[in-house]
């Protein structure tokens, strides 16, 4: 291996890099040459020790196994790398049985792709921010991580398309999706074989958007769009799902929730415990259209939003806000029912919002599919609504209030479901990523490296 090489991978790999300069200060002749060769057999000796240790610690991925790609290639970006430097402060994982021989590779792209997008703040911390989330704690899960794509069971690329913000109206523009996905890809199956030969199936992308991996806000238009070719073989992360047949989740996925920042949750309770005083019967605060129809001849939320702000604007039982307010959950933490009625798309970032705040949700979407039900269990901790019985939401909750939510309130509280519902740079036990890999695990199947394991 040249030099240069070797210094290049020592330096990505935060190995040892030991310089020594030996000075001769006053140095006498009688010393003679014993002494002089000392130095240098000192010198090669411990120079041969540290570059041993390096290599048998860090087992850098041998050239003839994978192609390397080029100097134009970045590294994370800094501010995922100085996050994944600070593993060490973290206490180490309970590693279950089930799935602790699952390993991970992760595709080290440009940073056109992902690292560029971070200059905007909002880029990890708005809704869509799961595709920034899951790929730091990837990072940092050093016991599902590895660095030689010949054992990874998954890949994992990492492709942020939800961070270009309209100038307009603020929010993601997506329109860009497509091409840069499909450009990511032409650059991974001309550098690497693991692409082509499995074509993709063992490949993980995130598409935390109002219709999944079909890159648009509109029902209609993501239909007629669809999932692009080049992903449908692949695993995706999506934030849609719903439990009929539709084409924004014909393909393998899984669910995941909308992204919250754990900070901010952990701020509001320390404001506000969860157990405290909550003055708010029921609340929501957001888009709550008068007039719905949007431009595009859609109803938004299909008109329930607006049957809600029309029968119950003037009920004291309801807080009902159209107007944004940075700080809305310390409005959350107060109440006792959120109300988490569908947008364009039926999922909510208010989903979360709730359960981590401890307001029982009422989720008010026909058909939504909810994240991870085998750890959290829907039916305990919040209440469905179908949206013809908006107008009668006031009997609905105040039956519960008056029978079973201390019951509902008990089980919502329980920490575990908090936790599976959150992401954290650092992978915690039970929380959202790890219930990804969980799922992952169940997805071994689609894994090339297995199966040809198991076919020999």
């Amino acid at each position: 291996m040249m030099a240069s090489e070797l210094q290049k991978l020592t330096k990505k790999n935060r190995g040892f890099y030991v310089k020594m300069r030996i000075l001769h200060k006053g140095r006498q002749a009688e010393k003679g040459l014993f002494f002089k060769y000392y130095q240098w057999i000192l010198w090669f000796s411990l120079t041969l020790y540290f570059l041993t240790s390096f290599f048998i610690n860090n087992k850098p991925i041998p050239l003839s196994k994978t192609h390397v790609f080029g100097s134009r290639f970045s590294l994370a970006s800094r501010v995922l790398f100085e996050s994944v430097n600070k593993t060490s402060q973290q206490p180490k994982l309970k590693i279950p049985v089930e799935f602790k021989d699952l390993k991970i590779y992760i595709y080290d792209l440009p940073s056109e792709y992902n690292e560029n997008w971070l200059s905007n703040k909002r880029c990890s911390n708005h809704l869509f921010a799961s595709e920034v989330a899951i790929h730091r704690a990837l990072l940092n899960a050093h016991d599902f991580r590895t660095s030689d794509p010949n054992e990874a069971d998954f890949f994992f690329v990492p492709v942020y398309v939800s961070c270009n913000f309209s100038t307009v109206n603020g929010f993601p523009d997506i329109g860009h999706a497509r091409s840069l996905l499909f450009s990511a890809i032409q650059l991974l199956s001309s550098n690497y074989h693991f692409w082509n030969r499995s074509q993709g199936s063992d490949h993980v992308f995130v598409a935390s958007h109002d219709y999944g991996a079909c890159f648009h806000a509109m029902e209609d238009r993501a239909v007629d769009n669809g999932i692009p070719e080049f992903l449908k073989n692949s695993i995706i992360l999506q934030t849609f799902g719903v439990n009929y047949k539709h084409p924004c989740q014909d393909v393998e996925n899984v669910l995941i929730p909308p992204y919250i920042s754990p900070e901010s949750i952990k701020t509001t309770l320390e404001n506000a415990p969860l157990t405290g005083n909550r003055d708010i019967m029921v609340f929501f605060r957001g888009k709550m259209e008068v007039h719905p129809k949007n431009v595009s001849g859609k109803f938004y939320s299909k008109r329930v939003r607006t049957e809600i702000w029309r029968r119950y604007k003037g009920d004291k039982r309801f807080y009902l806000q159209r107007h944004r307010f940075a700080g809305y959950q310390s409005e959350i933490v107060r109440s006792v029912f959120c109300l988490c009625p569908l947008g364009w798309a039926p999922w909510s970032p208010r989903l979360v919002e709730s359960v981590a705040l401890g307001c029982v949700p009422v989720i008010i979407a026909d058909g939504i599919r909810l994240p991870f039900p085998s750890v959290v269990n829907w039916a305990e901790i919040s209440l469905t609504v179908a949206e013809r019985d908006v107008g009668k939401l006031g009997h609905i909750l105040e039956h519960v209030a008056a029978t079973n939510l201390s019951a509902i309130q008990k089980n919502l509280w329980d920490p575990t479901v908090k936790r599976a519902l959150l992401f954290n740079d650092h992978m915690q036990e039970g929380d959202a990523t790890w219930q990804v890999l969980n799922s992952l695990y169940n997805k071994l199947n689609r894994s090339y490296r297995r199966s040809r394991v198991w076919n020999q």
